[in-house]
């Protein structure tokens, strides 16, 4: 039987050095951002009962998940997201806190993606959750720190906007299944125009209809809320429009003009978004890093209502971009102490002594000083300091 030694499982990496040390400051960034705008961490189990993800609006197919059994034979998942066990933990361990409460997240989540796609299985995510309160202010509160937080790790960025209710208000004019739904909302949000067609080409035609078909070519700036109020007249669709637009009005503030883009083809997980939604974009990442909306819907699965958005950020792809952009994560330090025999902690007291200069000083550990020069040379440590008697 062959024997897996020396690989990683398929969709897993280590992570060396430079890599640690820039993940590391990709975190803290993003982990201060969240701080100062009042979030605190929380830590949930990497094990979840399988019932916390088997819930209709969870959106996680169960063949994604890493499933096992415990001792007493329950189904088990190794967590394959965050927010829904922080909907699980406020249910109980937060049921008689003060609302609205702001949480934070630094932990991986693991997918089982199919073979040889490029995804990963395990990922680093970094989100917030905002609990217990809706409206306009808990929705701009949400996407500034989204904002703020990419900000921290990149210049070149995009944050695109949606409303969920746009999508749904309009589909549900049609008679139609709810399987039926799903898959004109995943053609849409997957930019397959030619199944949206063919879906819609099924359906007797009405202005409904017209409208969604329409809904991923509504890209831009102030000029989609023209055009998108023209086919949503008169449906509830429109009121969520007039929401976005509130939002988009109130972030052009910020100076992000450049930066906002209003999508409504953004129509991510209608069983699961109850409001706003987003995406981020930084340049050089084909893939969204960000991701979040508005859930209101979704604590009431766990019989405690609340009012509820947040967001995700996958840092590692942010990690990958900074290493790949030549960013300066050496762990090479400034200054070499070699110790003759019986000077050891008289070297180590000058380690010490430089660090607290701000130098990158470390006590070698070889037992000779040639091996000391030698191994300086190798790393490219350019100074060796001596303690003798």
């Amino acid at each position: 039987m062959k024997k897996y030694l020396r690989i990683t499982p398929e969709g897993t990496k280590d992570f060396l050095f430079a890599e640690c040390a820039a993940m590391d400051d990709v975190c803290g960034r993003i982990e201060n951002v969240f701080k100062t705008r009042g979030f605190k961490r929380v830590i949930t189990p990497g094990i979840e009962f399988y019932d916390v993800f088997s819930l209709p609006c969870s959106g996680i197919a169960q063949e994604d998940m890493f499933k096992m059994t415990d001792n007493k034979g329950r189904l088990m998942v190794v967590r394959p997201d965050s927010t829904l066990p922080i909907a699980r933990m406020v249910s109980s361990r937060l049921k008689n806190n003060v609302m609205p409460v702001r949480l934070y997240y630094k932990q991986a989540v693991y997918r089982n993606n199919p073979t040889l796609t490029g995804r990963r299985n395990e990922f680093m995510q970094m989100g917030v959750e905002l609990i217990g309160v809706q409206g306009l202010r808990a929705d701009l509160e949400v996407i500034t720190t989204a904002i703020q937080a990419v900000k921290s790790v990149a210049n070149d960025f995009r944050i695109e906007l949606g409303h969920a209710e746009v999508f749904d208000a309009l589909s549900d004019e049609l008679s139609i299944s709810e399987e039926y739904k799903e898959k004109i909302r995943q053609s849409i949000e997957g930019k397959n125009y030619s199944a949206l067609n063919n879906l819609l080409d099924k359906l007797q035609p009405c202005r409904a209809v017209s409208a969604i078909r329409s809904l991923p070519s509504l890209f831009g700036g102030e000029e989609v809320f023209e055009q998108a109020r023209e086919i949503c007249s008169g449906t509830k669709a429109a009121q969520a429009l007039d929401y976005l637009h509130q939002i988009y009005t109130s972030l052009l503030a910020l100076g992000l003009g450049d930066k906002l883009i209003i999508d409504l083809g953004l129509v991510q997980r209608n069983d699961y978004y109850t409001g706003i939604v987003f995406t981020g974009y930084i340049n050089g990442i084909g893939d969204a890093v960000l991701s979040g909306g508005r859930y209101d819907e979704l604590l009431s699965e766990f019989d405690m209502p609340l009012g509820a958005a947040g967001f995700a950020i996958d840092t590692d792809a942010v990690t990958l971009k900074a290493l790949s952009d030549g960013g300066s994560y050496s762990d090479k330090p400034d200054v070499l102490v070699f110790a003759e025999d019986g000077c050891e902690m008289q070297a180590i007291a000058l380690v010490e002594q430089l660090c607290g200069e701000g130098k990158k000083a470390q006590f070698s550990v070889l037992s000779t000083l040639e091996e000391t020069q030698a191994f300086a040379a190798q790393r490219g440590i350019a100074e060796v300091r001596i303690c003798s008697r």
